[in-house]
């Protein structure tokens, strides 16, 4: 398995917005054509204008076509203009990180 962690950071006091946004938007249409996050999470601790979400692939060839498809999607486009103009996002981070042979997560 393939994990493609995703950390993001929100100007101070719009990541309630920020998500907000995502959910009523940005949701369905990721969601349709990546399938549904391994997890989707806010901090307890640390930076409290940060979220992390983390999807789960085959491997590297499957990561491309579902976030080809996703970006050909006209619903993830219109999600994607809204966002910028919220203008909330700061910082994108992410990983690519494989599973340990010793785990196999629940697909």
């Amino acid at each position: 398995m393939l994990f493609d962690v995703r950390t993001y950071t929100c100007k101070p006091g719009t990541l309630n917005a920020h998500l907000k946004l995502y959910e009523e938007h940005g949701l369905s249409p990721q969601a349709n054509n990546l399938g549904q996050p391994f997890a989707y999470m806010v901090g307890e601790t640390g930076n409290p204008n940060q979220y992390v979400h983390i999807w789960m692939y085959e491997n590297a060839g499957d990561r491309e076509t579902r976030r080809a498809a996703m970006w050909a999607d006209p619903e993830w486009l219109a999600y994607v203009k809204k966002s910028a103009e919220l203008g909330a996002l700061e910082k994108q981070e992410n990983i690519l990180m494989n599973n340990v042979s010793f785990w196999n997560p629940k697909a």
